[in-house]
């Protein structure tokens, strides 16, 4: 491999959080991509994951050249690759790394969770640009090691929030950043979705399946009915249920327009800890320090059904009650309120929804999420969901696992990666990777 940095695992990891190896890069093959020549010119792109959400990243990119494409099952590879003949096929994404790493500009990493970081972090030392999927890790310490690594290699990168890149969260940030609603101290933040009632069931492997590359650095496991393709997010080795499926597009919002990075403080509510599965619901209070001038901000997560009671006797202009909310944000100022969802909001003052005068836009509308992505590789630009940005947002997702899964109400440090108050949640903070997988 190009990178043959010894593996790091939970119990060392404890003892470097201080280290400077932490997303260093120090482990980089010396053979950059090619520099685009002009803003008109194809990238060279290769794609970890072809079918499902991966085969919307490759469409979002198929103004680029596709040459190499991996996935774990023949059969989705098939499937996936008809429309590009002349990629070429991988199932093991650290062999399509090293062979295609001179002739690859950047990495399109659609694979489940526990699977990001390693592909995109051998992609980053091999200093290709990335585009990851939603959340953009499965660890907390791993989010920091891609941020770190992205901006020791000075690489262009984005998270696949693609909600981001809609007009309606561009006006909610305007409306609150412009004072709207007053000072904001209390935002909620819920989902609807379901994860839950994970159980690991003896099965038959599928021929087409190579199991082993599935479980990547996961710990080793006969081959289990019902996890691939799909209901992996409900078992805790693979993903993080509701919170870790959908928090990165919910509570994109509320860190975008309040300016959020780093919870002080995490606290979860849910049924009893299973070992296995996520949980039937769970709600999370995150407790943000001020920011210059801005006040110290609670935001509470809910999901699989559990909604605010503040959304109970709102109303719409009419006076009559708002019809029941999907999955959105709810923005407590000082003045009033903003509701809001993906693709609307409204300014609510005294529990009704008004009239309002929204400032003139001052936020560009987005050229499209991937498209960002490639035109920032292309002319030397940025992304708005930047490693960056995407890795403090994922850390503080994934702190309210953490905080649930370990029992304990976290006072977080997160400039030393650490939780001063519990050595048991410290150890959540990362995962030991499986023999012959690194980080």
């Amino acid at each position: 491999m190009a990178n043959p940095a010894k593996a790091l695992n939970r119990r060392n990891f404890v003892s470097a959080l201080g280290a400077t190896a932490i997303g260093s890069g120090v482990f980089v093959n010396p053979a950059p991509a090619k520099e685009s020549t002009s803003p008109n010119e194809r990238l060279n792109l290769a794609a970890i994951g072809v079918t499902g959400r991966a085969a919307g990243n490759i469409k979002g990119c198929a103004t680029q050249n596709l040459i190499a494409m991996v996935d774990i099952d023949s059969e989705l590879l098939e499937r996936g690759s008809q429309a590009f003949p002349n990629a070429r096929k991988y199932n093991d994404f650290r062999v399509m790394l090293e062979k295609e790493a001179e002739k690859i500009d950047g990495v399109i990493v659609s694979t489940p969770d526990h699977t990001h970081a390693p592909a995109a972090a051998m992609a980053l030392r091999l200093k290709k640009h990335v585009y990851c999927e939603k959340p953009l890790t499965h660890t907390v310490y791993e989010a920091r090691t891609l941020a770190n690594l992205a901006k020791a290699n000075q690489l262009k990168t984005q998270m696949g929030t693609q909600i981001h890149a809609l007009e309606n969260y561009r006006r909610v940030v305007e409306l609150v950043q412009a004072g709207a609603i007053g000072k904001v101290e209390r935002v909620h933040v819920w989902a609807g979705a379901v994860y839950t009632g994970a159980k690991y069931v003896k099965a038959e492997k599928p021929a087409n399946v190579n199991w082993d590359l599935w479980l990547g650095p996961a710990p080793e496991r006969h081959y289990c009915a019902d996890i691939h393709p799909f209901k992996w997010r409900s078992f805790w080795d693979y993903g993080r249920g509701s919170l870790g499926d959908f928090g990165c597009h919910f509570m994109d919002l509320a860190h975008w327009a309040l300016e959020l990075r780093n919870p002080e403080r995490v606290r979860a509510y849910g049924p009893k800890v299973d070992p296995v599965s996520t949980p039937a619901w769970c709600v999370v209070d995150y407790h943000y320090p001020s920011r210059g001038k801005k006040p110290p901000v609670r935001l509470t997560w809910y999901d699989s059904g559990r909604r605010p009671k503040e959304l109970e006797g709102l109303k719409d202009k009419a006076g009559k009650p708002i019809a029941p909310w999907g999955g959105g944000q709810l923005f407590i100022g000082s003045k009033g309120m903003i509701l809001s969802d993906y693709s609307k909001h409204m300014v609510l003052v005294d529990g009704q929804q008004v009239e309002h005068q929204a400032p003139d836009p001052w936020i560009p509308n987005s050229i499209g999420h991937h498209n960002e992505w490639l035109q920032a590789i292309k002319e030397d630009g940025e992304t708005t969901c930047n490693f960056d940005y995407s890795g403090a947002l994922t850390e503080s997702v994934l702190l309210g696992s953490v905080a649930y899964q370990s029992g304990v109400e976290l006072e977080w440090n997160s400039k030393k990666l650490q939780v001063t108050n519990s050595e048991e949640a410290q150890q959540l903070i990362h995962k030991e990777y499986r023999k012959g997988w690194q980080l």
